[in-house]
């Protein structure tokens, strides 16, 4: 079977400048730079970037009627199917630049649903990502132009579909309803996991980080799992959680979720927020970051925005330097960065490392056990009735077990035991 052909996009973005111009916006040229890469993980082929400058966005079209005659003549000459805008569009915008271009218009919020919808695999990460879509497409229902009306596939049509969901208001709100219906039954099941998760005295560690930052490269490292790892953005969409051992002998259980972007949609920040109770329940978070990014420092504050808005800003954190073998400067230089970086992240903890090749993992391990909350191991011996060998499982799960011997109506073992696991089966103490 034959790939589908990648679509040709061509990429706009608008820069605001004198008085209008936002004190903390994003550097422009970065951002449309980050907007190829998701065109890039959608599927997209991108032909062209543009970029204006204006003193204001134009109300009914975002760019001025020049570019938009330069742009008409640029999508019929190089046959464009796409138009990705880096701003959030109304409807009336999307549906006057698709008749101004003659083209599809896709805006970045879109692009990143799209993309979302593309990757999620589990139930709740479709459910979520729908339900994040018809909230996008409610206030866009009129006029939203061509885009609404296509039947076919590519950017901005998969999730829910191009169905008489669009037209139809009432019908939008009843799908909405149902999803969330469905989406409290699956996180009711997810709670009932994490309260059994949690009735184990395991300590959660998260990974947190800007996407594309090597979350899932150190997941891997960190458990031997074999979960997805791949340069396009949003590679990991649904958490996924794993049991580490950590030399001192400790276990936590470590959870991989999904990757932060600057100017994250609203939509997405509510839809998942469920998802991201791994990140507020955890003991400590692992923030990692591309320390070979050129905008590193950037992507840690959007990292701190997200944590600000999940109420995670006061967890324990590591600032994990990830890619730093791509890194082609003196080692100096190197420290230089890791002690800016730590210093605008409030001056935590740092650690500079590869999770590709491993170098730095020593270090990481000793700043996990030196933070995580003490649960000091000690030497007991327990003996247990052989119709409780519940326990005896416990023992083996989360200590180490040095000598186990059964009697006839007892399995006495000796083992190495965390305190937490200890006070539960304190009962069965006997040395």
């Amino acid at each position: 079977m034959k790939p589908s052909p990648r679509e040709r996009a061509i990429l706009l973005a608008v820069e605001i400048t004198g008085r209008h111009k936002e004190p903390d916006a994003p550097d422009p040229s970065e951002s449309l730079e980050e907007l190829a890469v998701l065109a890039e993980s959608a599927g997209a082929e991108v032909l062209e970037k543009i970029l204006q400058q204006r003193s204001s966005f134009d109300q009914a079209t975002l760019l001025g009627s020049g570019k938009l005659e330069e742009l008409k003549n640029l999508v019929q000459s190089m046959a464009v199917d796409v138009a990705l805008v880096d701003h959030e569009l109304g409807g009336s915008q999307q549906r006057n630049l698709e008749k101004a271009l003659g083209c599809k218009v896709v805006d970045r919020t879109q692009l990143i649903l799209d993309i979302f919808a593309h990757r999620a695999r589990t139930r709740e990460g479709q459910l979520q990502v729908e339900l994040a879509q018809l909230n996008y497409l409610l206030p866009r229902l009129t006029g939203h132009g061509a885009s609404m009306s296509r039947l076919g596939g590519g950017i901005g049509t998969r999730g829910p579909g191009e169905t008489k969901l669009e037209t139809d208001r009432r019908r939008i709100h009843h799908k909405i309803k149902k999803i969330q219906q469905d989406l409290t039954a699956v996180r009711g099941s997810r709670g009932v996991q994490r309260r059994l998760r949690q009735a184990v005295p395991l300590m959660t560690l998260a990974l947190v980080g800007y996407t594309n930052a090597g979350k899932s490269t150190l997941f891997n490292r960190l458990t031997g799992a074999a979960v997805l790892t791949d340069a396009r953005m949003f590679a990991t969409l649904d958490p996924t959680v794993r049991q580490v051992q950590l030399p001192s002998r400790r276990r936590v259980l470590l959870s991989d979720t999904v990757g932060f972007i600057r100017q994250l949609p609203t939509p997405l920040v509510q839809a998942f927020r469920a998802t991201l109770e791994e990140v507020t329940e955890a003991s400590l978070l692992l923030h990692i970051v591309d320390a070979s990014s050129p905008a590193a420092s950037a992507h840690c504050s959007q990292v701190r925005r997200v944590l600000n808005e999940i109420g995670a800003e006061n967890t324990p954190q590591v600032l994990v330097l990830n890619k730093m073998d791509a890194l082609d400067s003196p080692q100096e230089e190197r420290a230089a960065l890791a002690r800016r970086l730590s210093g605008e992240s409030g001056g935590i903890p740092c650690v500079s490392m590869s999770a590709r090749s491993g170098e730095g993992m020593d270090r990481l391990y000793a700043l996990i056990d030196e933070i995580l909350p003490a649960d000091p191991i000690e030497s007991a011996l327990f003996r247990f009735p052989l119709d409780d060998l519940g326990a005896v499982h416990l023992l083996h799960e989360f200590a180490r077990v040095t000598r186990q011997d059964y009697t006839e109506a007892f399995c006495e073992i000796a083992a190495e035991v965390p305190a937490s696991v200890l006070r539960r089966v304190a009962a069965y103490r006997v040395g």
